[in-house]
């Protein structure tokens, strides 16, 4: 684990602490989805299945690879984040911004601003100053993401299937951090 620490409400999570709160990412993950984020999930999404995808991350974040961090609205798990760091030998510069998500309950707090602005700490500390996401284009978090620093790729048309079967076009952005 990297010597990085957020400031709270922003936590940042060791993979033993990820295994003891997979039920609570796992929630999150399916009112997110059951609100129509594009994070990569179809509807219905089981809790079996949600608290799995956590599971399945603890193995990045056990290696270093990946790293999590969260952001606690009175004591309760209310975002998530993720910074997985490129494995290539040419890319020790850049990293993916991953599942941002703010329970619907939890939204207009600041809290996916918070998350971010740690995920630009949290990638320096770790000498990697390119970051790279994409979202649906339409929802929400395209408005949010140039608002934090990053800057618009472009679109590419129907590049996956949304939460309710339909497909989305996804808008890629970067970010400079230097």
């Amino acid at each position: 684990m990297t010597g990085f620490r957020p400031e709270p409400p922003v936590f940042l999570l060791s993979a033993t602490e990820v295994q003891t709160s997979v039920g609570a990412l796992g929630a999150l993950l399916r009112a997110c989805v059951e609100d129509g984020a594009g994070i990569g999930f179809l509807l219905p999404l089981s809790r079996e299945k949600a608290e799995a995808f956590w599971r399945k991350q603890v193995a990045a974040l056990e290696d270093g690879s990946a790293f999590l961090m969260v952001a606690r609205d009175e004591g309760a798990i209310a975002g998530v984040v993720m910074l997985a760091l490129a494995p290539q030998d040419n890319g020790g510069h850049r990293a993916e911004v991953a599942k941002l998500m703010v329970h619907p309950d939890h939204r207009r707090k600041g809290l996916a601003r918070r998350l971010m602005a740690a995920i630009d700490g949290l990638a320096l500390s770790l000498d990697r100053w390119l970051l790279v996401l994409d979202t649906v284009t339409g929802d929400r978090a395209e408005t949010l993401y140039p608002t934090c620093g990053y800057r618009k790729v472009g679109i590419i048309p129907d590049y996956a299937c949304g939460s309710r079967g339909n497909l989305d076009a996804t808008t890629v952005f970067y970010k400079d951090l230097r």
